[in-house]
């Protein structure tokens, strides 16, 4: 475990954010946000290296994070990162940004594509937030938000199998709010719909970037901002689910 350095565990606030890889990333992004806002990160991925990469770079900026690797579908992981985030101090916003769009024909679809977007996405999603809440509600309060995609809310090819995972795990974010927000956890759903200007899709897709141009595309530290919005939202006017997407794009 990596320690978290000049901080009264006592008296400090934590951020888990799950689904943390490359530094021009969403998660990283957020975790950057949080930080900066004075909370402790505790950042999650299945790459150390890159994990190690994000807290370097806040703790240079000032802030403190850690690195808690770990694969979000395994029950084992994540049970054992929130008993290292107790150590740590009090949890107070949970952040699941895992996922993976899986992409290929429906007739060229194989059983194991589908089930591992549904394992990433919905199952990761639930094991995530049923490891955070214990620590949430000890709290008191808190917040627990998720990140969706324009195929939360409608599907097309080739996304079959990432349409029918991010949709789950919209209805479970739903289920989520009504039964926890009445124990002061703010369960958030955030559908980012269009192409986020990061490493991932400047590597596997240049061509798009190209053509939306410098407009066309959602910048990781304003969704952060978003995500920032919502965890600080007053309890008598909560977003359950808000959406995302550069001005230009029509919708």
């Amino acid at each position: 475990m990596t320690e978290v350095v000049g901080q009264d565990r006592k008296h400090t606030r934590v951020a888990w954010i799950a689904g943390v890889g490359a530094s021009a990333g969403l998660g990283a992004a957020l975790a950057r946000r949080f930080a900066g806002e004075g909370l402790s990160v505790a950042v999650t991925g299945r790459s150390r290296e890159r994990l190690e990469t994000v807290v370097n770079e806040i703790r240079s900026a000032g802030g403190h994070a850690l690195a808690l690797p770990g694969d979000v579908t395994s029950e084992s992981d994540l049970l054992a990162i929130t008993r290292q985030l107790a150590e740590v101090g009090t949890l107070e916003a949970a952040i699941f940004n895992a996922g993976g769009a899986t992409r290929a024909p429906a007739l060229e679809l194989s059983a194991e594509q589908f089930e591992a977007a549904w394992r990433v996405s919905t199952l990761g999603g639930f094991l995530f937030a049923r490891a955070a809440l214990p620590l949430l509600l000890s709290a008191g309060r808190g917040s627990l938000l998720f990140t969706g995609a324009t195929a939360s809310l409608r599907g097309r090819p080739p996304f079959a199998a990432f349409a029918s995972a991010k949709a789950g795990l919209r209805s479970l974010t739903q289920s989520l709010a009504r039964e926890f927000g009445p124990r002061n956890i703010h369960v958030g759903h955030v559908v980012v719909d269009g192409g986020i200007d990061g490493e991932r899709l400047r590597t596997s897709a240049p061509q798009r970037v190209a053509e939306r141009g410098e407009d066309g595309l959602l910048k990781p530290g304003e969704i952060a901002d978003a995500y920032w919005h919502l965890h600080q939202q007053g309890r008598s006017a909560w977003s359950q689910e808000i959406d995302l997407r550069p001005f230009s794009e029509p919708f």
